[in-house]
C-alpha cells in the first residue's frame, strides 16, 4: 500500500517562510508527476505546482516566484519551497503523486494535507 505523508506545515508571519516535504512510501514502481495543491477554507482545492521525474514545473501564478517545487527521486520525496508568504496563501496543503505501483498500473495518490496559517 503506497501512503503519501506531508509535514512541515505550521504558523509563520507575512513574509515569513515554510518547507514542506512530502513521502511517498510502500510498493512503488516509479513515480510520475508529483505536486502539491490546497484547499481554503470555503474554496475548492487548487494546483500550486507540480514536477515532473523529469524536473520540469509548472506553477499557479499566484504563486510564481515566491514558491520553488523540488523533488529527490532518489527519495520518493517532493518539497515546497514557500517564501514571502501572505495571508492568502493560508490552506491546507496536499501532496499529490501519479505513480505506478506496479509495471502499466498507475494510481493517483494523495497526501492527509498539511495546514500553513500566515498570520501575524
Amino acid at each position: 500500500q503506497v501512503q503519501l505523508v506531508e509535514s512541515g506545515g505550521g504558523l509563520v508571519q507575512p513574509g515569513g517562510s515554510l518547507r514542506l516535504s512530502c513521502v511517498a512510501s510502500g510498493t512503488i514502481f516509479s513515480i510520475n508527476t508529483m505536486g502539491w495543491y490546497r484547499q481554503a477554507p470555503g474554496k475548492q482545492r487548487e494546483l500550486v505546482a507540480t514536477i515532473t521525474s523529469g524536473h520540469r514545473t509548472n506553477y499557479a501564478d499566484s504563486v510564481k516566484g515566491r514558491f520553488t517545487i523540488s523533488r529527490d527521486n532518489a527519495k520518493n520525496t517532493v518539497y515546497l519551497q514557500m517564501n514571502s508568504l501572505k495571508p492568502e496563501d493560508r490552506a491546507v496543503y496536499y501532496c499529490n503523486a501519479d505513480l505506478a505501483v506496479r509495471a502499466n498500473y498507475r494510481i493517483i495518490k494523495w497526501g492527509q494535507g498539511t495546514q500553513v496559517t500566515v498570520s501575524s
